[in-house]
Order: structure tokens, then sequence, then C-alpha cells
């Protein structure tokens, strides 16, 4: 296994083929899907003949529960298209058993300080609908602060897209600040 990284809870590990079948789960989860395809599921072609690949090829990890074994969803660390890799996107899809448990936080945590203490990010990003409260929690608790609303992202009709994307951000003065406190 190729794992990226470890925290008290997940294993983050390189994805490989045989993941497909989770991802089509992921994927085929309504509720998963609302806020990415207004519900609708990626299609098994379409996970194995690009999701996946992608994955393979670039910053995601899938996330094992240690304990367990089980796959909890999957988070990414990477520019963005056509940015700056000191500037990383952070992402995250996790199945529905896995939500309120605090893994989205914890993994989120975990790749933001590798981004900044291994990786020399200058600024570490990430985006979700403006009505996905659930994200934006995650996001608010791991340091991250509102930046902007942009209202031409959303590919699909999805309920709420009227308003918009919102990006949130946390630079590295504040990561380090945020270090410093902590004993």
């Amino acid at each position: 296994m190729d794992i990226f990284l470890t925290t008290e809870r997940l294993v983050l590990r390189r994805f490989t083929e045989a993941d497909a079948d989770l991802l089509v789960e992921l994927d085929s989860d309504p509720e998963v899907m609302r806020y990415l395809s207004g519900g609708r599921p990626t299609p098994r072609e379409v996970i194995v003949g690009e999701a996946l690949p992608a994955f393979i090829r670039s910053g995601f990890f899938a996330a094992i529960e240690r304990d367990t074994g089980e796959f909890v969803g999957w988070f990414h660390l990477r520019p963005a298209r056509d940015g700056d890799p000191a500037e990383p996107e952070l992402g995250y899809r996790l199945r529905r058993a896995s939500w309120r448990r605090g893994y989205a936080t914890e993994g989120s945590l975990a790749l933001i300080d590798k981004a900044f203490g291994e990786l020399g990010a200058r600024r570490v990003f990430a985006r979700t609908m403006a009505v996905n409260r659930g994200s934006r929690a995650v996001m608010e608790k791991c340091g991250l602060r509102f930046v902007r609303t942009v209202f031409d992202e959303v590919p699909h009709a999805i309920d709420g897209a009227e308003e918009g994307v919102v990006e949130y951000e946390l630079p590295r003065a504040e990561w380090e600040a945020g270090r410093a406190k902590k004993p």
C-alpha cells in the first residue's frame, strides 16, 4: 500500500485500479453527489476511463479507516487546473456513513499541515457550493477563511447553484501563526 500519510483514525493512500468499485459506490449515492451533480451518479465508464486514471496520476488519496480498513472516501491536495503548485486546492468526498464523524476535518488538517510543513505551499484553498453548509463548516474548522463567491462555476442545474461557489483560503502566515499558538 502506497501510504501518503496517516492521522489518528485515517490512512491516506494512493489510488490503484482496484479501487474502481469503491468510487462507483461513492459516486452512486445521491446525497454524496447532491452539490456536485444534483444527485446524479457518475457512470462507471467515466470512473474507470477518466476519474480513476486521473486520481492515480494526481494528488488524490483514498481515505481508509485505520481500525476497520473501511473506505471512508477521498481527499485531494493538488494545484487547481492551470494553477500555481505553491497554492494547492484541498478537496474531499466522503461516504455518507462517514459524515459527521470528524473525518473530513481530520484528513483536511493533516493535508494542510503537509502542504505548508513539507511541500512549501504559500496558500491552501478550497471551494464548494455556497449552500453546502457541511463542507463550509469543515473549511472553517480547519482555519480557512471565506475569500469570495463565484457565480459561473456550477456546470449542472443544481439546487442552490444560483447562490454560487464559495472559495476559502489559508495563507502560510496564518497557518504559521496558528501553529505558534498551539502548546
